[in-house]
């Protein structure tokens, strides 16, 4: 006869007997009495099966409503698709939502765990959102017997750890169980579902590395001054690292056609320290403004302060424009800005940063319709970057007519003096 278990609510951890305190978790009183679980089954195992004699399945596709997020992702959402919606609190997540499922012609139901019907009716109201199927429904077998009666193709779920399942609402074993459940269903129903889920301090989703691992795509809504960057960080169905932009407007969120225009709106001309980088994010390619600023220090050792751009990338910069330029730079205090509260991860911004900084120190401004990419050897070098052809037509379409890039610049050196 098996024995009865005791599993902490939090974390998972089982025992024999009752514990005050988790060693799996920490906390405290976390210790639940279930039921011995019946011993497995002898199921007879599935048959091999060869991959030349699998049915391909298409991607039937269809349209979120904003031509930014079907960019995200690869396309539009996928039957069966479940999509991560992660993001800081008041960031829009449930703003865009909203909007995404009052623009579907598809049957959606939206599970409100966070807020009230009247709370939503209020922000319905106010975004324009005339009419919505709501669920008001927190636990996780009556949800899914719902969502099994309704059969809808599109179920958005505010957010995943608020659905009780096997433990407290949020807790790792109820995020990850709810998480699961809900993969399971969507793949046998062919469903869309998409999970808002909380974020930690450090900016990626709360709960168990698994609940990622079992979704299709993980996206990221993040704030950048008053734009809202939506990010792919995993998308079985289409590129990682795509970026949407949207802005944040009394009526909800409002799709920025042009982001390079977005963001190169208040660049100011014949400033030392600007200097316009041709970047890409994803199949992306943006026109971004770069800024340096150079400042005598008081103190013993100078200030390197990078924001929006890979700390470590900048401090090669420097290092190689004191040794292949003769640069001085000991006694100086460095910022570098990607102007605009944008942050990207991109070798190409190399050469731009190189210049921005050249020009803040000699104080020289570059000529307001250069644009630039390339990325910085140890050498002094300028090597070839990932989608060349793509950056340099943004720029041409952003306006610029003079270019410097890997093919017409070998060396930072060579870069400086054409721009003597």
């Amino acid at each position: 006869m098996a024995k009865a278990q005791y599993r902490c609510v939090e974390c998972g951890y089982r025992t024999p007997k009752p514990l005050g305190r988790c060693p799996g978790c920490g906390a405290w009183n976390s210790f639940k009495e279930e039921a011995p679980s019946p011993p497995p089954s002898l199921a007879l195992p599935r048959p091999l099966v060869r991959l030349s004699e699998v049915e391909e399945g298409e991607e039937a596709r269809f349209s979120s409503g904003f031509g930014e997020m079907d960019r995200v992702l690869g396309g539009g959402f996928v039957a069966g698709e479940v999509v991560l919606l992660g993001g800081e609190p008041g960031v829009g997540k449930s703003t865009l939502l909203l909007q995404v499922a009052d623009r579907l012609k598809k049957r959606s139901v939206y599970v409100a765990g966070e807020e009230s019907p009247g709370q939503i009716r209020l922000r319905a109201k106010r975004l324009g959102v005339k009419d919505l199927l709501l669920a008001r429904e927190t636990r996780l077998e009556a949800l899914l017997e719902l969502l099994k009666a309704e059969r809808p193709e599109v179920v958005i779920v505010d957010s995943i750890q608020t659905i009780e399942a096997g433990g407290s609402p949020g807790s790792l074993v109820s995020v990850r169980e709810a998480t699961m459940a809900l993969v399971q269903l969507a793949k046998a129903q062919g469903m869309t579902a998409i999970l808002v889920g909380h974020v930690t301090k450090e900016g990626v989703v709360a709960g168990p590395k698994a609940v990622e691992h079992a979704v299709d795509a993980t996206l990221y809504l993040e704030s950048a001054g008053g734009f809202r960057l939506l990010r792919s960080a995993k998308n079985r169905f289409g590129p990682v690292g795509e970026l949407g932009v949207f802005r944040m407007e009394e009526g909800g969120l409002l799709e920025v056609e042009n982001p390079s225009e977005a963001f190169l709106m208040e660049r100011p001309l014949g400033v030392p320290g600007s200097v316009v980088a041709l970047g890409l994010s994803g199949e992306r390619a943006l026109a971004l403004e770069v800024q340096a600023l150079a400042a005598k220090t008081p103190f013993p050792a100078p200030r390197r302060v990078a924001q929006g751009l890979d700390g470590r990338r900048v401090d090669v910069v420097l290092a190689v424009l004191e040794r292949r330029l003769g640069l001085s730079l000991v006694s100086l205090d460095l910022y570098v800005n990607l102007a605009g509260g944008l942050r990207l991860s991109d070798p190409g911004l190399d050469l731009a940063v190189a210049l921005a900084v050249y020009s803040a120190v000699v104080g020289r401004p570059l000529p307001p319709d250069l644009a630039v990419v390339g990325e910085v050897g140890l050498a002094g070098e300028v090597r070839s970057v990932e989608g060349l052809s793509r950056r340099l037509k943004e720029g041409e379409r952003a306006g610029f007519t003079r270019f410097l890039h890997p093919g017409n610049t070998r060396s930072l050196l060579e870069a400086v003096e054409r721009l003597a």
